[in-house]
This record gives structure tokens, sequence and C-alpha cells, in this order.
């Protein structure tokens, strides 16, 4: 006597997963790719990457649903479940990481060496039309105080060298950090100050970012204060204080090299 042996279909969970996963990921690589070149608008590529992280957690729900059915029914697909769900864990790591830094660190997208008197972004037509028109505001007294507290190693250098030097430095160090400096103002003049005014970008999607470099005679040589401002978001993740004391430690690099 036969047996008849019913070969169930694979889960439709499973299958949906792995699919909506794979897409997740080809949305989120194409919009990295796209905002490195250039091709894609910072507000856009965020909306972007919204959709693609929404996509991954549709694919661990799927993931999960389709686990239940495996074990409920014996349907196979337990397989694609779970690569649908990795593919959906590692895009979704990321972010997380972001999540948990935001939640530790302070909501502010302003830091400056100089919290009672911030170096001024320029005006210049220049300046403002690579900033797309805009012009930092200054950081007020709750994102001082917040700044403050969580980033107590963001201060300004003072460094024994004639301000020209200095300055000669600044344009090095700025170089060196990859920024694209867009305006240079040697010291001199009535005030003695000097500044150099630039762009950085974020690691990842080179998202733009501004930076300004004051330079301010003082008696024992001059002092060095900078202000690094997002152009997008309200809260920075940490970045501003980090490029700033990045560039503070390779500014005295430079100065002791030149000793």
């Amino acid at each position: 006597m036969r047996r008849l042996v019913v070969e169930l279909p694979p889960s439709l969970a499973a299958q949906w997963s792995r699919r909506v996963a794979a897409f997740a990921l080809v949305v989120v690589a194409m919009t990295i790719l796209l905002s490195r070149l250039d091709r894609l608008e910072t507000a856009a590529s965020l909306a972007v990457l919204g959709g693609g992280m929404l996509l991954a957690g549709v694919a661990i729900a799927l993931a999960v649903v389709a686990f239940g059915v495996v074990w409920a029914d014996g349907r196979p697909g337990s397989g694609r479940a779970f690569a649908g769900l990795v593919i959906a864990l590692l895009l979704l790591a990321y972010p997380a990481l972001l999540s948990v830094q935001a939640l530790r660190l302070p909501r502010i997208n302003d830091v400056t060496t100089d919290l009672s008197d911030p170096p001024a972004f320029s005006r210049s037509r220049r300046a403002l039309e690579l900033r797309s028109g805009r012009v930092p505001p200054d950081p007020g007294a709750a994102a001082r105080a917040a700044q403050l507290q969580a980033y107590p190693g963001v201060e300004p250098v003072v460094l024994e060298l004639q301000p020209l030097e200095v300055f000669q430095l600044v344009q090095k160090a700025a170089q060196q950090r990859g920024w694209q400096v867009i305006e240079t103002a040697s010291p001199g003049g009535r005030t003695g100050i000097g500044r150099l005014e630039a762009i950085d970008r974020s690691l990842l999607m080179r998202f733009p970012d501004d930076v300004t470099v004051r330079i301010r005679p003082v008696a024992s040589g001059a002092r060095v204060d900078v202000r690094s401002a997002s152009r997008f978001g309200s809260h920075d993740l940490g970045a501003n204080a980090r490029r700033v004391e990045a560039f503070m430690t390779r500014l005295q690099e430079l100065a002791e090299e030149r000793r």
C-alpha cells in the first residue's frame, strides 16, 4: 500500500521576508551611493533611508510570522526567513547604534570652543551661496550649558606662535582633515583677527556641515577658536564635538612639529 506524501508549499511569509529585506538593502545602498555622489539632496536621502529602514522592519515582522508557520505546520522556508531576518537586522544595526547615542548625548547641533563669544560665520556672497543661504544661529543658553556638560574637552587652543604662522597651520590642518575651504582671511587689519570658513562632510553619507575657525592675537601668541554646526537635524549625535576635537589635536601636532 502506497503512502501519499503531501509536500507543503514554502511559507509565503518566509519568501516575502527575504524579498523585502533584499529590496530594503538595495534601497539603502543606492541612497548612500547617490548621496555620496551628490546626486540626491540631503532631505530626500533621509526620507528614502527612512523608507528603507521601514522595509527592514517589515522584513523582520514577516520573518517572525514565517518562523511561527514553519514551527506550527512544518512548512519549508526557515532558511529564507532567516536570511531575511539577518539582512534586516544588519540594516537596522547602525541606526540602532545612532539611537543609543541620541539618548546618551544632548540634543544640540552646534558646538563651539568659545561659549561666551562664538565665532561668527561669514555672510559673504560666496559663503552664503555654498551654504545654500544658511547662517547658523548662535546657540542659546540651554544649548551652551548642555555642550559644557557633555563635551568639556571642546576648548580653545593657544599657540605660542605668531598669528600668521598659526593661520598657516590652521589652513594646513583643515586641508589634512579633508575640509572644503571656501573662504580665508589672514590675521591683520584693525582687529588683527584671522579666520577660515569651510565645509566638512559626514563619513558615510557625505552630508555637509559648516565650520568656521577664528585666529585671535593674544599676548603669548594666538588663540584659535572653532565652531562646527550641522546643516540638517536638531541632533548631531556628537559629530561636531568630535570634529572640533580632532581638528584641535591635529593643529597642536602641527605646532609641535614647527618648533
